[in-house]
């Protein structure tokens, strides 16, 4: 009987786990996820071939799967995690093993871009979707809460004014954006908040942060400085490498599981909020807690990539037209779309240029993803009936 029981038992269980854990294996989801590995996987191969020494896809795919560095610990250490902590964790002290030209290239340069590019993609998707929940506007992108333009203002302000911290450079973007978000919950906070003054107080206090950001420019002397500014507020992934990986990384997973577990309060909030109280939910807790969630991924983006424009508000509406608006598969959905889109943007803001006016000229990622983004949005506009609740 006790046998019978345990086995009667470990059945449910696994039943229970497959029940929980089933509407991963739901054919659309499956489907978007594949799809998205291959675009990120064909334009990764682009990206990587393309360059100062220049090599077919064939030996581009060769040097990304180079036994070398995938079955030696050593150097995926190197690259994940710093040289100095990989010796610290390993207690090697010698000469890493010394790798083929193209590998090296491969790895050390052009990879760190690509998926630089792809957990830009993750985190803006998760943050757009996130957003859109919390204000119960289809419109609604990480930044609609004034995140990038205190990002932004905090660019400039730093190398306009206090040079000398440039090297914290990406801290104090994701640091400005968070207190941008704070100046904008306490603005809308009147015995609680809600969807419509959230979204109003953050247009006010974007307004005005985007005015102290363009008198900046004013006081900037060095033309390199106004260059360098520009390449931040208007998204850019060039000079990236594993240190940008590294930085970002740790935080991505921490909004990525946050999000997650979250999916079933972001569902609840969609029924509005009359609803969600009756389901005992503490409305103003939760809304606070997700938005921090979304400027986390935000202010991760912001931190390794300036800011990137539209991605937030795309994907999340792409996910939903093919999966549906259940955000456990929305969640999961943005995971895999937004790498897609991000890491294509890139080959483009990369290569286009050389393309179309034969030029190596690279232009922000920034803007590609503004010329995909501007007509997308102006056709949710027009095929909206109702602006969520505004």
């Amino acid at each position: 009987m006790s046998n019978a029981g345990s086995i009667a038992g470990g059945d449910a269980a696994r039943r229970a786990s497959e029940g929980r854990l089933g509407w991963l294996f739901d054919p659309k989801l499956v489907s978007v996820a594949l799809a998205s590995v291959a675009v990120v996987v064909v334009s990764g191969l682009v990206q990587v071939s393309f360059g100062a020494y220049s090599m077919t896809v064939g030996e581009a795919w060769r040097a990304v799967l180079d036994p070398a560095v995938l079955l030696d610990s050593r150097w995926l250490l190197n690259f994940l995690l710093g040289e100095g902590l990989m010796r610290s964790l390993t207690g090697f002290q010698g000469e890493l093993p010394e790798l083929a030209h193209g590998t090296l290239i491969v790895w050390n340069i052009r990879l760190p871009r690509v998926f630089v590019a792809a957990i830009v993609g993750m985190n803006l998707g998760v943050s757009g979707a996130i957003f859109q929940a919390v204000t119960r506007n289809e419109l609604a992108s990480p930044f609609i809460l004034g995140v990038s333009s205190g990002a932004g203002l905090m660019i400039l302000l730093t190398l306009v004014v206090f040079g000398g911290l440039s090297a914290f450079l990406p801290l104090i973007a994701a640091l400005g954006g968070a207190v941008a978000f704070l100046i904008v919950y306490a603005i809308a906070w009147k015995n609680g908040t809600s969807p419509v003054r959230l979204v109003l107080a953050g247009v006010i206090v974007g307004t005005v942060f985007n005015s102290v950001q363009t008198g900046l420019f004013f006081f900037a002397d060095d033309i390199g400085v106004v260059q360098s500014a520009i390449q931040w507020t208007t998204g850019s992934l060039t000079s990236t490498d594993w240190e940008q990986v590294r930085l970002a990384l740790p935080w991505t997973v921490v909004a990525v599981l946050l999000s997650v577990a979250g999916s079933r309060q972001l569902n609840l909030l969609l029924l509005g909020e009359q609803t969600a109280k009756s389901l005992g939910m503490s409305i103003e807790r939760v809304r606070f807690a997700l938005s921090g969630v979304a400027v986390l991924a935000a202010a991760a983006s912001i931190a390794v990539a300036g800011i990137v424009s539209f991605v937030g508000l795309i994907v999340p509406h792409v996910v939903r037209n093919l999966v549906g608006s259940d955000y456990k598969r929305l969640i999961v959905g943005c995971l895999f779309v937004g790498p897609a889109l991000m890491v294509g943007a890139d080959v483009g803001a990369r290569l286009g240029m050389s393309v179309l006016a034969g030029t190596d000229t690279q232009i922000p990622v920034g803007i590609v993803t503004g010329l995909i983004g501007g007509p997308y949005f102006l056709y949710l506009m027009r095929k909206q009936q109702q602006l969520g609740e505004l």
